[in-house]
């Protein structure tokens, strides 16, 4: 990806284009192409067809893309929902199994990645633990992405990694809980009534107010734009809202936590 990205900036570069030009020519976001340079973003085939065109390269990028290693390709299955939670403006997540990507440290990142079965590879997991850190850039941005964060008390309790990664993802979960634009609730235990019984899922808004949801399950996941079927767990994650602490008293049950871990 590094190596596709780098010669995305060469060939612009020898086009006399800045990156907000090439972007306006591809009708994408700055961010789209800085991301890709860096090689933080794979260069789809789509695309890189695109920029071989605007930037007359005789389909280099293209051919590049076609015979990227395996291990450099994110799966297909997770690489569309990536290209919005990168761009999107507003987020809602329901976890109830495992703490959100987005607020997962990287010891603890790496403790779900060692639960895999069958087991990865170390080198597999530590890609993973990367390509996930990587992601939380969004939320340190200049004007971050509106998001909601509902996660089960189970998660909270749950000593994924041991005692010492415990206590730091509740410290890190408790930090999270203060930055702008992040609201953070738990879903306490002994509920008679629960919104969420059918899993976890994430609703997304895009740059262009598009609304989608995105659904994970053991073998795959599902992208989901019918607006009827968005609606639907809109409409689920209104009311798990109600039912789950609100964020004041979800700061004070992780204060809780962390003096008794």
């Amino acid at each position: 990806m590094k190596l596709v990205g780098a010669l995305v900036a060469v060939f612009r570069e020898t086009a006399c284009l800045t990156q907000r030009e090439l972007a306006d020519r591809a009708c994408l976001h700055q961010e789209t192409i800085a991301s890709i340079e860096q090689g933080r973003r794979p260069l789809k085939p789509d695309l890189a067809r695109l920029l071989d065109s605007i930037l007359e390269t005789k389909r280099a990028l293209s051919t590049a893309v076609e015979n990227m290693p395996e291990v450099d390709l994110i799966p297909a299955w997770a690489e569309e929902y990536m290209d919005f939670e990168r761009e999107a403006i507003a987020l809602s997540w329901f976890e109830n199994q495992v703490l959100p990507g987005l607020l997962q440290t990287e010891n603890y990142a790496r403790a779900v990645f060692r639960t895999d079965v069958p087991a990865l590879s170390q080198d597999e997991i530590e890609q993973r633990v990367a390509a996930r850190v990587e992601r939380q850039e969004i939320l340190q941005r200049k004007v971050p992405p509106t998001i909601s964060f509902i996660i089960s008390e189970a998660t909270v309790r749950d000593r994924l990694g041991g005692k010492n990664v415990h206590i730091e993802a509740l410290r890190h979960l408790r930090a999270c809980a203060e930055l702008p634009g992040i609201a953070l609730q738990i879903m306490p235990l002994g509920r008679e009534t629960h919104a969420g019984l059918s899993g976890p899922f994430i609703l997304l808004e895009t740059p262009d107010h598009q609304h989608i949801a995105y659904a994970e399950n053991q073998r795959g996941s599902q992208l989901i734009t019918d607006p009827d079927e968005v609606s639907i767990l809109a409409q689920k994650y209104a009311m798990l809202r109600t039912q789950a602490l609100n964020p004041e008293e979800t700061k004070g049950l992780l204060d809780l936590r962390l003096g008794d871990p």
